[in-house]
């Protein structure tokens, strides 16, 4: 038998770790109201900042609850903020970093009843990422789930968090699984799209192949701001391609009925899972500049590593 941790007052914290990272399982609004609200008075009762990143009818309603009193809050709507779930990490690694000697402490709710099936996966990813990326750090991230979500979400919840609660108390996830394992369980399959059109590219060829990336976009119906946004992230791609996956790569761009993707394919390798995720570092040789580029500009980028190479694909939705 698991046994529960009880925390009335203080919350999901255990004071004998460095870096909490609890899920909260949640069915009514009145649990959402009391776990993270409770959570939220807790944290600023200790002076510590909050960020509270959740979707924006939360949102709204969580302020309301708490009202002006907590002046160190940072409110942020996750549906706009985190649309793109590769992005959110940067985001909450952006405000530790801002108040690192205060043990900063985040409400950040990634998944949420509507999210796809492709979107949910990669914030599954973001999940598991996030214990890598603040491991040894002195933080709480305390992450809310609808119980109306799909079972298989709620199932990776377990997986992606050490202590798992509801309104009744905290306990250790039995399910826990090696932040690694799980992203390699997200690396699934990419279905083929219908009859993309398809460009053979080497360095020579990047400036025509942009200049019919655009000219497909601009037929396909894609706005124009967001054209220019999904056209920076495929010229990162494809140069990224020349400079590390063997010097040419191959480009294949289609529309779907909320979307338009293009994907790049080449030779190269991405070992380290957390490139992207953080915000990079303009003098740093190491590099990762260009994955992040793509997180920020588009809607979702889904990364993969067959035994042929490295797939990226990046969707930027036609709204």
């Amino acid at each position: 038998m698991t046994a529960r941790i009880h925390r009335a007052s203080r919350g999901p914290a255990q004071d004998d770790v460095i870096f909490h990272h609890p899920a909260l399982f949640y069915t009514t609004e009145d649990d959402y109201a009391k776990g993270v609200g409770d959570f939220i008075r807790t944290q600023t009762a200790d002076e510590r900042p909050v960020l509270v990143a959740v979707p924006g009818e939360r949102l709204t309603a969580l302020q309301d609850l708490i009202g002006d009193a907590h002046a160190d809050v940072t409110w942020v709507d996750m549906r706009r903020a985190g649309r793109n779930p590769g992005r959110i990490l940067s985001m909450l690694q952006d405000f530790a970093d801002r108040h690192a000697d205060r043990s900063p402490a985040v409400v950040g709710e990634p998944i949420w009843v509507g999210r796809t099936a492709e979107e949910a996966r990669e914030a599954t990813r973001h999940e598991a990422l996030i214990n890598l990326a603040f491991a040894g750090r002195r933080a709480t991230i305390l992450c809310p789930y609808d119980t109306a979500l799909p079972e298989r979400v709620l199932t990776q919840a377990h997986r992606t968090h050490p202590v798992v609660g509801d309104p009744g108390g905290y306990w250790s996830s039995p399910r826990y699984a090696d932040p690694h394992a799980v992203c390699h369980d997200c690396d699934t399959p990419l279905p083929e799209p219908a009859d993309p059109v398809v460009s053979h590219f080497e360095e020579r060829d990047l400036a025509d192949v942009r200049d019919a990336a655009r000219d497909w976009a601009e037929a396909a119906g894609l706005p124009r701001l967001r054209r220019t946004d999904w056209l920076l992230a495929v010229n990162e791609a494809t140069g990224n391609s020349v400079r590390h996956g063997g010097g040419h790569g191959t480009l294949r761009l289609w529309r779907t009925a909320a979307a338009v993707v293009a994907e790049v394919r080449d030779r190269g390798r991405l070992t380290d899972p957390l490139v992207g995720r953080r915000r990079p570092d303009p003098h740093s040789p190491a590099g990762g500049r260009g994955v992040w580029m793509m997180h920020q500009l588009c809607d979702l980028v889904e990364i993969r590593t067959p035994p042929s190479g490295l797939v990226v694909r990046l969707h930027v939705t036609l709204e």
